[in-house]
């Protein structure tokens, strides 16, 4: 393997580190669910209706770690038949972790969360908006690699997995809130939330600008 390709690996090694904290926090709330945890305000909708966050949590850590892989270019030059594998199994997760996050943001219950969590109608749309515009990526990357169109394929993915990343983005942008706990609130929460996923969507849509820049004669 040439030194480029040994270093191709930081890529999705970087990934997977980046993505470690929201699978951590997704595996505890499995356990949680699991052992029979003590029902809370911030945990009852879960136990209510456990199946979406259960599927939401399994498919979107599947497609952080798959999806990681995708990014060396070595690796699927190398393992085709495993490059098209894994895209199968990674669409399936992501649409799957794109229509639970849907799911639970339009039917569990909110009433008696924010007080809790800070989430308010703005927030709930950007939700919205987010899981459907991933969903709709996805879907984009599906159709244009069952017409052989391998750039575009590979350009709406990488847009679906920037806002897939957004939860570990959200990690780092909610610093801000522990730092400093007189700001917390509903704005804040806002703020910090939409900050993780622009921050994604800005960084991919840089990056495709830089490849077709380079492609250029």
């Amino acid at each position: 393997m040439s030194a480029l390709a040994k270093s191709e690996w930081l890529i999705p090694a970087g990934l997977i580190a980046f993505s470690f904290v929201p699978i951590l926090a997704g595996s505890i709330r499995l356990i949680e669910l699991g052992s029979g945890a003590q029902i809370t305000p911030n945990n009852a909708r879960f136990f209510t209706a456990p199946l979406p966050i259960v599927l939401h949590i399994i498919s979107f850590s599947i497609y952080c770690i798959l999806g990681a892989f995708q990014f060396a270019a070595s690796f699927r030059s190398h393992k085709p038949n495993w490059h098209r594998a894994a895209g199968w199994i990674i669409i399936l997760c992501g649409l799957c972790a794109a229509l639970t996050g849907l799911w639970m943001t339009l039917f569990y219950p909110t009433i008696n969360y924010p007080p809790v969590n800070f989430d308010g109608p703005v927030l709930y749309v950007m939700r919205l908006l987010v899981g459907s515009a991933m969903a709709l990526f996805i879907s984009l990357g599906f159709a244009a690699i069952l017409k052989r169109d391998i750039q575009n394929h590979r350009i709406w993915m990488m847009r679906g997995f920037a806002l897939g990343l957004g939860a570990s983005t959200q990690v780092f942008t909610h610093i801000p809130m522990f730092l400093f706990p007189n700001i917390q609130g509903e704005l804040a929460r806002t703020l910090c939330m939409g900050a993780g996923w622009t921050i994604n969507f800005v960084a991919v849509e840089l990056m495709i600008s830089s490849e077709r820049t380079r492609r250029l004669p």
